[in-house]
């Protein structure tokens, strides 16, 4: 049966609606940062009559970015390695062995993703401050304390997600390996990991990507020394000036990790998400 000739007009309409819902920011974005503050602050032109790239020289030297840049990836990267390393073992645990409370400790993982994050504002804040003053160690303000935050948000999602990606690959090959003489262990790390790297991949950006941009959080969590990017973009707005065009130059610059490694990984993203949301 051919479907009504309105489709393929109404399908065409939708696309381009929504390609220049994407589009056009983002133009804004380019050419805003291509302007000198003057222009910006003026009268929206659609096409420039001044082209600068000096603004994105400025950036650098109008807050400390190269540190918050930093900070960010040591954080969000740190998020995603340890992430990915927990939830590997606890969906392996998950989907192969059949232990005590397995169904509740799985609902239970789930139903942490219904609360908001601000409700966990103030108790984390609270707990960080306690833990400094009885132990000595400092999470309040520090990059270790700003990566055990992101892990509460990311693990969860991360499990679940790799848990049903094991229960897609078949035990068999468990069986196989440990007729070989591996153990369990050996299994994980032989046979299942080198299967489940695309929902392994999907997890990794998830984390990555929910760390990278978080803003919240780290707007209490840190300081001037430990500032992420994300918080950081914050300062180009000043009691008498707004940098226009360097807080989109710099927008662009802080997109740059994210977007390189979505369009380098995607084919392993799209797999993970499409595998792991079934079994």
């Amino acid at each position: 049966m051919s479907e009504p000739r309105w489709v393929p007009w109404a399908r065409r309409f939708v696309l381009g609606f929504l390609a220049l819902f994407t589009l056009v920011p983002l133009y804004v974005m380019v050419s805003s940062s291509l302007k000198p503050l003057g222009d910006v602050q003026g009268g929206w032109e659609w096409v420039p009559t001044t082209l600068t790239i000096q603004p994105f020289f400025d950036i650098w030297e109008t807050i400390p970015l190269a540190e918050y840049f930093v900070n960010s990836l040591v954080i969000s990267g740190s998020a995603a390695i340890l992430s990915v390393v927990i939830a590997i073992f606890a969906a392996y645990a998950l989907s192969r062995f059949r232990f005590r409370g397995k169904n509740f400790f799985k609902m239970t993982v789930l139903s942490t993703q219904m609360f908001p994050g601000i409700l966990f504002l103030l108790p984390l804040f609270l707990i960080f401050v306690n833990i400094g003053n009885t132990t000595g160690i400092v999470l309040y303000g520090s990059r270790l304390g700003l990566i055990v935050t992101y892990l509460t948000f990311s693990l969860p999602f991360a499990i679940w997600m790799l848990a049903g990606y094991i229960d897609s690959i078949p035990k068999e090959l468990d069986e196989a390996a440990m007729v070989d003489g591996t153990g369990p262990f050996g299994a994980l790390v032989r046979v299942v990991v080198p299967a489940a790297m695309p929902g392994i991949v999907a997890v990794g950006i998830y984390s990555f990507m929910t760390a990278w941009g978080e803003v919240l959080f780290a707007s209490v969590m840190t300081d001037s020394g430990t500032r992420t990017l994300a918080v950081g973009l914050q300062e180009y707005s000043t009691q008498v000036q707004v940098y226009w065009n360097q807080v989109m130059a710099a927008s662009l610059i802080v997109s740059v990790p994210v977007v390189a490694g979505f369009l380098l990984l995607q084919r392993y993203l799209v797999a993970g998400l499409t595998a792991g949301a079934v079994k």
